[in-house]
């Protein structure tokens, strides 16, 4: 019997030690706080904790009135005594002169504008969007994901592989949409510049010979797909054809309250005070 005992008890000692297995969800639980973080994969190296800033994202066509109000908006934050670091399209030192280059030939494919693109921004995430979060300053973003992936989606690339592109993208604190009829974003365009761009107008497409209806059907595909993703991924849509000061009412307030900012009362300068009207 004693020798019996003896052989039972590393099995005894075993047993004892099963119960340990729960730990096995933690990948579960890091799956999910990523989520919160990121579209989809997280960003290698990233440390939730690090980020002290916000990210907020105007989105909207051309036309929308995104540039007029982040110029405000730059101004008033920074009369609230945060720092502010603006992004956009083609604003990376890696490719963004690039990108111009081969727009302006109007001869670059789909695809490789889209990974141009796909380049810029994550080049800008790296150099210029995560250092400002992580030194607690509000970043504007000019357009983000969205109006790449639905520039994508219109021409043809399938929307998980557009999807995919930009997975390891930072989810915005606030994202709002300035929605306005292409009419009126072509009203404007071409009142500002006399001229229409090539791809704004959606002309690679061959929706129309004519330009002005090649425009307002590309806009019209642009403007279902942020439609979509206005749902998905809940953007605070507000009227783009209201006038300027009404809108930027409503921007102040709403980043007001995820700033903490009490009175968000603004008056512009007389260097931005062309833009107020």
């Amino acid at each position: 019997m004693p020798d019996q005992e003896k052989d039972k008890a590393p099995a005894a000692a075993i047993t004892a030690e099963v119960p340990a297995a729960p730990p096995a969800k933690a990948p579960a639980a890091t799956e999910e706080a990523s989520a919160q973080y990121f579209f989809g994969e997280p960003l290698v190296g990233f440390d939730p904790s690090e980020i002290t800033g916000s990210l907020v994202v105007i989105e909207g066509m051309d036309g929308s009135g995104r540039s007029t109000q982040i110029a405000l908006l730059q101004e008033w934050l920074e009369s609230e005594g945060f720092a502010v670091q603006t992004s956009g399209l083609r604003r990376s030192n890696l490719v963004g002169r690039d990108i111009d280059e081969l727009l302006a030939k109007n001869a670059v494919t789909r695809l490789t504008l889209a990974l141009m693109y796909a380049t810029d921004f994550f080049d800008q995430v790296e150099h210029r969007i995560l250092p400002a979060l992580r030194s607690g300053t509000v970043v504007l973003a000019d357009r983000f994901i969205f109006t790449l992936i639905a520039r994508g989606v219109v021409r043809g690339i399938n929307r998980d592989y557009m999807g995919g592109l930009y997975a390891m993208a930072l989810r915005p604190h606030l994202t709002f949409w300035l929605n306005v009829r292409p009419e009126t974003a072509f009203g404007r365009e071409f009142k500002k510049a006399q001229a229409i761009s090539y791809w704004e107008a959606g002309r690679d497409m061959s929706l129309s010979h004519d330009l002005y209806w090649s425009f307002i059907r590309y806009q019209t595909m642009i403007k279902r797909e942020f439609e979509v993703m206005a749902k998905r991924h809940g953007f605070i849509e507000l009227d783009g054809e209201a006038s300027v000061s009404t809108v930027n009412k409503q921007l102040r307030q709403r980043i007001g309250e995820q700033l903490g900012i009490r009175s968000t009362k603004y008056t512009p300068s007389a260097a931005l005070a062309h833009l107020w009207r």
